[in-house]
C-alpha cells in the first residue's frame, strides 16, 4: 500500500469518527491539513532514503567494476604464465563481480521506480495542501452553516423519522465537503525439489559452469595468441 493510500485511509477513518460525534469543522479542516503535511515529511524522507540508497549502489558498482578489471588481468597473467588453473579460478572471480554488478543495477532501476512515483505523490500531495490551506475558511464556514440548520431543525422537530433523515442530510453534506478535500489517490514460486534433486541440479550447474569457464579461457587465449 503507498504512502498516499495509507493516509487517505487515516483521514477518511478520523473524519467519519468526527462526523459521527458532530465535530467542530474548524477541527476536522485542522486535523486534515495536520495529516496532509505530515504525510508530505514522510515522502520526501522517504525519497531521500531511496536517493542514499541508489549512490551507495553506484558506488559498489564502481568498485566491483575495478575488481572485475583486477580478475580479468590476472587471468591473462596466469595464461601467460601457463598456469590454467589458475587463469581459470581468476575468470570465475570475474564472473562473480560482473553478476554482482547486473544484481545492484536491478536494484537500482527499482529505487528509480520508487522515486519517480514517490516525486509524483508529492507533487499531489503539495497541490492537494495549498487548496486545502486556500479553501480552509470557506469549508469552515460551510460546516459551520450545516451544523447551525442541524440546530434548528431539532428544535422544529421531535425525534422522529423526518429528523433522522434531515441528519444524516446534513451530515452527507458535510462528508461530500471533506472529500472533496481529501480525495482517494492511487499512486500508481515453485514447489520445492527433494534432496536428490536439488544435489543432481547442483551437480550439473557445477559442470556447466565449468564448460563455460573452459569456454571463457580457450576465447581469452585466442585473443592473446592473437596479439603476438
Amino acid at each position: 500500500m503507498s504512502i498516499l493510500n495509507r493516509f487517505s485511509d487515516i483521514v477518511n477513518s478520523n473524519v467519519n469518527s468526527m462526523l459521527d460525534q458532530a465535530e467542530d469543522p474548524a477541527k476536522m479542516v485542522n486535523f486534515i491539513t495536520r495529516e496532509m503535511e505530515q504525510t508530505l515529511v514522510t515522502i520526501r524522507s522517504e525519497s531521500s532514503r531511496f536517493l542514499a540508497e541508489k549512490k551507495h549502489l553506484k558506488n559498489r558498482i564502481t568498485r566491483l567494476k575495478i575488481e572485475s578489471a583486477q580478475w580479468q588481468a590476472r587471468a591473462e597473467l596466469a595464461i601467460a604464465k601457463d598456469r590454467d588453473d589458475l587463469a581459470k579460478s581468476a575468470l570465475k572471480e570475474k564472473n562473480l563481480h560482473e553478476e554482482a554488478i547486473s544484481q545492484c543495477e536491478v536494484e537500482i532501476e527499482h529505487i528509480d521506480t520508487v522515486i519517480v512515483k514517490l516525486g509524483s505523490d508529492a507533487r499531489q500531495l503539495a497541490e492537494k495542501l495549498k487548496f486545502t490551506r486556500a479553501k480552509q475558511k470557506a469549508i469552515v464556514l460551510r460546516g459551520n452553516s450545516v451544523k447551525s440548520r442541524m440546530k434548528v431543525k431539532r428544535q422544529l422537530h421531535d425525534a422522529s423519522c423526518d429528523e433522522a433523515l434531515e441528519r444524516f442530510e446534513a451530515y452527507e453534506r458535510k462528508l461530500d465537503e471533506m472529500e472533496g478535500v481529501v480525495e482517494s489517490w492511487d499512486l500508481g514460486p515453485g514447489g520445492q525439489s527433494d534432496s536428490h534433486n536439488a544435489t543432481l541440479e547442483a551437480e550439473l550447474d557445477s559442470l556447466a559452469n565449468e564448460d563455460k569457464l573452459d569456454t571463457e579461457l580457450d576465447n581469452l587465449k585466442q585473443r592473446l595468441n592473437s596479439r603476438l
